[in-house]
C-alpha cells in the first residue's frame, strides 16, 4: 500500500526501512507535521501514518477522506489527537501501537527521578568546568520512599517492578486492579489517599476527558509538601499554570516532565536560535528543581523497532483484509 508518512525524522526513517523488506509498502516521508494544511501532502496514497504531535482534527480528516484515505496508522499508544466521532462518520479505520518496550518509558521515568534527586545533571555541567565543589548536591534516597502510579496499565506496571527494585512502597490508582501487581505488593488505593501519602508520584495513564488536568490546584493541594512530580505520559494531565504556582510555592519540590500540554509548537524541532514564544515553559525552565527532556522517553532502538513493526503489521492486516487487533474502538 501507499503510505504518507508525516513528521518524518531521522530515526523513523531508519527504524521502518529496516523492516520494510518484510512488509513490502511504498511509504513516502514527509518531514511536515500533518494538520488541515499539510493533508494534500496525503494525495495518491491509500494510508496515512501520524504521531503524537499531528493534528487529526475534523477538517483534516475529512480532507484525507475526501482523497481516498480509508486507514490511520498511528505509530503511538495514545490516541487523544484524532477525532474519533469524525473518524467513525467518515469511516476512517484508525489502528495505533498499543505497546512498545513499555520498559522504555519506564526507565526514562525513573531517570528523570534519579537525576532530579541526585542532581547528576548538575554535577555533570559542574566537573566539565573542573567545579568539583559537593556544595549544594546534597540528594536523597529513593530506597524506602512512597511512591504513587497514576495508572497500571503496561508501562505503568513495569514503572512498578523498578520501583520494587529500589526498595520503594508503592501505591497505585487505576480504574482496574492488576492481579500482578497486587502479588508484587503493589497497593491500590483512591486517588485522595495515593496524594495524601507519596513522597513521588509518577503519572502514566492516558490521556482521556476524565484524566484532562489530573493534577490541578484542587488535587496539588492534597499533596505533601516538597513531593517529587514525574509524567512521561501526556501533556494535558497536567494543568501547567497550577503546577508553577505550586513550585513557587515550594509544595512541588522536584518536577520531571518527558511532555507538555502545549508541546506540538515545541517538541521534535531545534528552536535553539529562536525565542520561545511560549511563557509558561520558557518559566518552567527557570526553576532549579525542574527537569525537561522533549518527549524522548519512547526513544530506544528496541521501541523504535516495535514501533516499526507493529505499525507495518497494522498496515498489511488491513489490506489483506484480516482482522485489525490493534483497531482504536470508534
Amino acid at each position: 500500500m501507499r503510505v504518507a508518512f508525516f513528521s518524518t525524522k531521522k530515526y523513523d526513517r531508519e527504524s521502518f526501512e529496516r523492516w520494510l523488506p518484510e512488509h513490502p509498502h511504498e511509504i513516502n516521508f514527509f518531514e511536515a507535521k500533518l494538520d488541515r494544511h499539510s493533508a494534500l501532502l496525503a494525495q495518491g496514497h491509500e494510508v496515512v501514518c501520524a504521531f503524537v504531535n499531528d493534528q487529526l482534527d475534523k477538517t483534516t480528516l475529512e480532507i484525507l477522506a475526501s482523497m481516498g484515505i480509508k486507514l490511520i496508522a498511528l505509530r503511538c499508544a495514545g490516541y487523544n489527537q484524532v477525532d474519533l466521532d469524525e473518524a467513525k462518520k467518515l469511516n476512517l479505520k484508525i489502528v495505533r501501537v498499543p505497546a512498545y518496550s513499555p520498559e522504555a518509558v519506564a526507565e526514562h521515568a525513573f531517570a528523570l527521578i534519579l537525576t532530579l534527586s541526585r542532581k547528576t545533571h548538575k554535577a555533570y555541567n559542574r566537573v566539565r568546568e573542573s567545579n568539583f565543589s559537593l556544595e549544594g548536591l546534597t540528594g536523597c534516597n529513593i530506597h524506602g520512599k512512597t511512591i504513587g502510579v497514576i495508572g497500571t496499565g503496561a508501562i505503568g506496571r513495569a514503572f512498578c517492578r523498578i520501583a520494587k527494585g529500589f526498595g520503594c512502597r508503592i501505591l497505585a490508582f487505576d480504574i482496574f486492579e492488576n492481579e500482578e501487581m497486587k502479588a508484587l505488593g503493589v497497593e491500590y488505593c483512591s486517588l485522595h489517599y495515593l496524594f495524601a501519602e507519596s513522597q513521588i508520584i509518577s503519572l502514566h495513564c492516558p490521556l482521556t476527558p476524565e484524566t484532562h488536568h489530573i493534577i490541578n490546584k484542587k488535587s496539588l493541594r492534597r499533596i505533601q509538601d516538597g513531593c517529587m512530580l514525574i509524567n512521561t505520559s501526556r501533556g494535558g494531565l497536567i494543568e501547567t499554570k497550577s503546577v508553577i504556582s505550586a513550585l513557587k510555592k515550594g509544595k512541588i519540590g522536584f518536577l520531571g516532565i518527558d511532555v507538555y500540554e502545549q508541546e506540538e509548537d515545541l517538541f521534535f524541532q531545534n528552536l535553539s536560535e529562536q525565542i520561545l514564544q511560549d511563557e509558561q515553559i520558557a518559566r518552567l525552565m527557570t526553576f532549579p528543581n525542574v527537569l525537561i527532556t522533549g518527549h524522548q522517553a519512547f526513544l530506544t532502538r528496541e521501541a523504535l523497532d516495535q514501533i516499526a513493526v507493529t505499525t507495518l503489521e497494522n498496515i498489511s492486516a488491513f489490506e489483506e483484509k484480516k482482522k485489525l487487533i490493534n483497531e482504536v474502538s470508534l
